[in-house]
C-alpha cells in the first residue's frame, strides 16, 4: 500500500502501524488488570523487526504500557533501525513503575515535559517521531497550555510532530481550534466507529491512528463461546472500554456480529484481521490502524494486511448491510 502522511507534519509512515500496549506485560488501573497478560521480551523484539522486513515503519508506544516496560522493549528491537521508523508514544499517566501501576493523570505542562524526557531515556533516542497526550478527556481550558509545551519541546527537537489520543467530534475540533498538532489517536473498529470524529481529521487534515482496530481480538476471528481470558489479562477487567466482554468471555452479541461479517473480511484471501484492517482503510484515507502484538506471527498477519489495500466500495456495503440485520 501506499505511504500515509501524519497530517500537517509531512511525516511519512506505512498505512498500518503496531500498537505496543500488549508487549508492556502486567500493570494495573484502578486496581484492575490493565495488561494482556505474561510476555516474551525475546519474541516482543523479533515480531517488531518481523514487521519491519514487511514494510511497518510506524510504532505507537506510551509510558503507561507497563509502566515503561514497553518502551524499553520497543526502544532495544529498533536501535539499529532508529532512522529507519516513526516512534510514537505518549504520556500523561502518572504511574508507580515498583508496583506495576498506573496512579492518576497529569496534563501539566511541567509533567509532561518530565515524562517525555523519561521515555526518550527508555527509548534510547533523544527525539520521538510522534508524542501525544494520553489523557482523553481533559479540561478545556488545559488543552492549549499543555500542547504549548509540545510546541516548546517540538522546537528544541525533542518530538517531530504532536497528537491527542481522545474521542468525540467535539475534542477534534478542539485540538485543531487550540493547537498545531497534527494527529488524533482514537478508537476505531468495524464494532465501534465515530465516523463523525474521523471526518473532522479529515476536514483539519488530521492523520487518524486507530487504536484497538481488532476490537481486543474479537475481529481476528479467533473468538468462540468457550473462550475465557485469564484474571491478568485486561479483556477479563470491569473496564467500561472493554464493551466487547464480560466476565472475561466474548459477548454472544459480538460473536453473532462476527459472524455475519467473516466471510467479507476473509474474501480474496485474507485473514478476518486483515480484511478488518482493510476495513478501516477503506473508511477513510486519513485512517492509520495500529494493531497490537505478543507474538511474531501476529505482528506478521498484520503486516502482511498492506499487500492486500482497503476493500472495495461493494464490499463495505456488504458489511454494512450485514451488521444492520
Amino acid at each position: 500500500m501506499e505511504l500515509r502522511i501524519l497530517g500537517g507534519s509531512g511525516i511519512a509512515t506505512s498505512a498500518l502501524g503496531l500498537g505496543c500496549w500488549a508487549i508492556g506485560g502486567p500493570f494495573t488501573m484502578d486496581g484492575h488488570q490493565d495488561g494482556w497478560g505474561q510476555v516474551d521480551d525475546a519474541e516482543s523484539i523479533r515480531a517488531i523487526r518481523r514487521a519491519v522486513e514487511l514494510g511497518v515503519t510506524l510504532f505507537d508506544t506510551a509510558d503507561a504500557y507497563g509502566t515503561g516496560h514497553s518502551e524499553e522493549v520497543l526502544g532495544k528491537a529498533l536501535k539499529p533501525l532508529r532512522h529507519e521508523v516513526v516512534i510514537a508514544t505518549k504520556g500523561g499517566f502518572t504511574y508507580d513503575r515498583e508496583q506495576r501501576a498506573l496512579t492518576g493523570q497529569d496534563w501539566s505542562p511541567a509533567y509532561i515535559r518530565r515524562a517525555l524526557e523519561a521515555s526518550l531515556k527508555r527509548l534510547g533516542t533523544d527525539y520521538v517521531d510522534l508524542y501525544q497526550l494520553h489523557t482523553g478527556f481533559i479540561p478545556d481550558e488545559a488543552v492549549e497550555s499543555v500542547f504549548d509545551e509540545m510546541e516548546r519541546l517540538k522546537a528544541e527537537g525533542k518530538l517531530r510532530a504532536y497528537g491527542w489520543s481522545t474521542y468525540t467530534r467535539e475534542k477534534v475540533e478542539l485540538f485543531a481550534a487550540k493547537t498545531r498538532g497534527t494527529v488524533i489517536q482514537t478508537k476505531a473498529n468495524l464494532f465501534s466507529y465515530d465516523a463523525e470524529a474521523v471526518e473532522a481529521c479529515e476536514t483539519h487534515n488530521f492523520a487518524c491512528l486507530n487504536n484497538s482496530p481488532l476490537a481486543m481480538g474479537f475481529l481476528s476471528g479467533k473468538f468462540s463461546q468457550a473462550t475465557r481470558f485469564e484474571r491478568d489479562d485486561v479483556r477479563a477487567s470491569a473496564f467500561d472500554w472493554t464493551e466487547y466482554f464480560e466476565d472475561g468471555k466474548p459477548k454472544p452479541e459480538f460473536l453473532a456480529r462476527m459472524a455475519r461479517v467473516r466471510d467479507v473480511l476473509t474474501s480474496g484471501g485474507r485473514t478476518a484481521a486483515q480484511g478488518a484492517l482493510a476495513w478501516l482503510w477503506a473508511k477513510s484515507g486519513v485512517n492509520i490502524p495500529i494493531p497490537g502484538f505478543k507474538t511474531v506471527a501476529q505482528a506478521d498477519e498484520n503486516a502482511r494486511a498492506l499487500a492486500f489495500g482497503p476493500l472495495s466500495g461493494e464490499q463495505l456495503e456488504q458489511i454494512d448491510e450485514a451488521l444492520a440485520i
